[in-house]
């Protein structure tokens, strides 16, 4: 049992460790009912209410749920909705004519301008893949955020949230509990779940990938086994915190792609205690484990996954969030950095700090990278010859922290990530110094 501080303002902050669990928390003494999960009279004259992330008769080790004990039932958090438009922030599918999604594309970091912007208003949305109305695919964008939300109120109905700061500092009050989070860590927020996003630092800046699909896992480690990797007590979870606070406020809910407000007259963050495993949760990218090749060649990047969103594929997934950090390279006779390929995964690249060993050059922390399914793609031509002629000792990278969302589906350009946002239109020229070498008259050996 973790308890936190009632709080007015839910200036309550703590986590509790562990991927997945069932977690019980209270930010009042006995405020949580115990063996039962509806008395007909919960402490304190809250309401219960459950909260369901997946199917009912989902399979237990699947089934996704959280009992809330509330001050108001969530149906008082809302009323008639009116229909608003946030332009920039998109949903699958969105294919924009005369927009060229097939290529390889990078862009520069995206500059934040002029002009306060909240985490609604200051979305952009880069690429969609699959179809929100099915709950397949995703949705990749880049947040710039300065201002907080202030007496207002969000809750995706489409997905879940993974989010991936790269520049400023973030606190999400949400109905289960505080989490902030800072460059080099990540938040889940999960599908359904109210809250409002308030800036630490600023200006804020990071990636976002809007999960359509299954929630998000940890792999399985296969033949590595019960350690390394992502390790589930590494993943934090917010212990309770509420607010009890009459005042005007708006709730802006995203339902199948579009955006709607309702007017309510206070704070719906009413959780006074909550159990079960259906939660939002943050994550320390310093505490994942890589895991490589300790003789010859480069694995495959999939061994770089933190999580996974599955499909029906065995194998395949809907979404693979994977990072490319610090780490030693000692393989020998080998090719160090990623090799070329081409393969039925789109992959959508950010970069968090530092150099990326297969593209050193020109791609900023803050900027991104798209090379969709079936495009040939791999190191530039300053990577391959440094690596081709490197003498094969012991490697530390470091200071580097980059990431991938890569989906089984194509991923399509919105017309801003197309024509507004900083795209580098002389990308595609860093394979042109990739001369022809062979000679067949040389015998290898």
């Amino acid at each position: 049992m973790e308890s936190g501080m009632a709080s007015h303002n839910m200036q309550a902050v703590g986590y509790m460790p562990g991927f997945g669990n069932d977690f019980e928390t209270e930010a009042l003494p006995g405020a949580l009912p115990q063996g039962q999960n509806s008395p007909q009279k919960c402490p304190y004259g809250l309401y219960a209410e459950q909260l369901s992330g997946t199917a009912f008769t989902a399979p237990r080790g699947q089934n996704e749920r959280s009992w809330c004990y509330r001050i108001r039932p969530s149906v008082r958090h809302v009323g008639r909705f009116a229909a608003i438009e946030l332009p920039h922030w998109k949903s699958a599918p969105n294919i924009v004519p005369g927009v060229a999604s097939l290529g390889q594309y990078r862009w520069n970091p995206v500059p934040h301008g002029a002009g306060e912007l909240t985490w609604l208003t200051g979305m952009r949305t880069v690429t969609t893949a699959g179809d929100v109305n099915t709950q397949t695919g995703m949705a990749s964008h880049v947040y710039l955020v300065t201002a907080s939300m202030v007496d207002s109120y969000f809750y995706s109905a489409d997905g879940e949230l993974l989010v991936v700061p790269q520049e400023g500092r973030l606190r999400f009050a949400t109905e289960l509990g505080v989490i902030e989070i800072a460059p080099g860590e990540i938040a889940v927020l999960p599908r359904g779940l109210v809250y409002r996003v308030e800036v630490i630092d600023g200006p804020c800046r990071g990636f976002v990938c809007e999960n359509y699909g299954q929630p998000f896992a940890l792999p399985d480690r296969g033949p590595i086994g019960a350690n390394c990797m992502a390790n589930p007590r590494d993943f934090k979870t917010p212990v309770a915190a509420f607010e009890d606070r009459e005042t005007p406020s708006t709730l802006t809910i995203k339902w199948c792609g579009q955006f709607h407000q309702s007017a309510i007259p206070h704070s719906p963050l009413d959780v006074v205690a909550w159990h079960g495993n259906y939660a939002p949760y943050k994550y320390d990218l310093s505490t994942y484990s890589p895991v490589g090749a300790i003789l010859f060649d480069h694995p495959d990047p999939s061994i770089f996954t933190v999580l996974t969103a599955r499909s029906e594929i065995p194998g395949t997934a809907n979404i693979d969030f994977v990072l490319f950090r610090e780490r030693w390279l000692v393989a020998e006779h080998s090719f160090r950095p990623p090799w070329y390929h081409k393969n039925v995964m789109s992959e959508l690249m950010g970069n968090i700090y530092g150099e990326y060993d297969a593209k050193p050059d020109g791609f900023a922390p803050g900027g991104m990278s798209l090379h969709n399914c079936m495009l040939p793609h791999g190191p530039d031509r300053n990577a391959f010859e440094k690596a081709s002629n490197a003498a094969l000792k012991p490697e530390k990278l470091d200071k580097t922290m980059s990431f991938m969302f890569e989906t089984r589906f194509p991923q399509h350009l919105t017309d801003w990530a197309a024509r507004e946002a900083p795209m580098q239109s002389d990308y595609a020229d860093c394979w042109d110094g990739l001369d022809k070498k062979f000679d067949g008259s040389i015998d290898p050996a």
